[in-house]
């Protein structure tokens, strides 16, 4: 099972040399996969989370690809109705080539109604438009010229039943996003229900990374919240549900934390010490 790490592209503490910093800890310390996450314009309702600078995610990965050579890299997710289909195939294709295969793409159909007011593209019609984004890019994938690096992973972001439905259709994984264990294990017997006599996509989930000094004890843990132990615990549970891919996220929901990730690299360094990670040491 490979791990990855979702890193913060947005708020007060982040600049280029901190991505740069978040980098080159994700890929030492043997991570397989460096995420981010997307928006366009940092509207209110976007703000009150992701506050800016927020740095848009296909241009920080090429910026990224150049500063790294192992680590893979991907979006986390990529809100598909935001950019035409074929500019998106189009930008995925080039930043897979130029990156040497390394691109994971994850999309998922967004929240923000204000941010989708803002770039004019119609709320109501997310899901369609995701769809659209899928098949541009599975088409894409017949472009042996754009395609030389290798075929893009498409992960399908999302909890709901109409996201599992778009993996199974349209998808190589499914990529669920924070919750517990036992959600978790529910919702993968629901995938493999959804799928019937097709292919199950793979089981590709993002999880909280946060460390505590104490055992949890809340019923409605998060998977990846707790002691080191706890949290190696998850893993191994989630390496038993399938688990292809479990990517880290250690943002807490606070944005000041971007001006101190120091706490958070201490806590990738500790998942480190505690998994054999595996890394590939092979050039892309």
């Amino acid at each position: 099972m490979r791990i990855g790490v979702n890193v913060p592209n947005f708020g007060p503490g982040t600049d280029p040399g901190v991505l740069h910093s978040w980098a080159q800890t994700v890929e030492g310390l043997g991570f397989d996969l460096l995420m981010v996450s997307d928006h366009v314009v940092v509207t209110p309702d976007v703000a009150r989370q992701y506050p800016a600078p927020f740095y848009e995610p296909f241009t920080t990965l090429a910026w990224l690809a150049g500063i790294t050579g192992r680590v893979r890299l991907g979006t986390t997710a990529l809100i598909a109705p935001y950019r035409h289909p074929l500019l998106t195939a189009r930008m995925a294709a080039n930043l897979n080539r130029l990156s040497g295969g390394r691109l994971v793409l994850a999309v998922a159909a967004g929240w923000a109604r204000q941010e989708f007011a803002a770039l004019g593209v119609p709320f109501g019609q997310r899901g369609k438009l995701t769809d659209d984004t899928l098949l541009a890019l599975r088409a894409a994938r017949d472009d042996i010229e754009d395609y030389r690096a290798g075929p893009i992973p498409l992960w399908v972001g999302g909890n709901s039943d109409a996201a599992i439905g778009r993996a199974v259709r349209l998808g190589d994984g499914w990529h669920p996003l924070r919750n517990t264990l036992p959600w978790l294990r529910e919702a993968v017997d629901r995938m493999k229900a959804a799928a019937g006599d097709r292919p199950v996509p793979a089981f590709v989930p993002r999880i909280v990374l946060r460390i505590t000094g104490s055992h949890v004890t809340d019923p409605n843990r998060l998977a990846g919240e707790g002691t080191i132990d706890q949290v190696v615990e998850d893993l191994e549970q989630l390496r038993l549900l399938g688990a292809e891919t479990v990517v880290l996220d250690p943002f807490g929901g606070d944005p000041d934390e971007t001006l101190h990730p120091e706490a958070k690299w201490q806590m990738l360094a500790a998942v480190a010490a505690h998994w054999d990670l595996h890394p590939r040491t092979e050039q892309p």
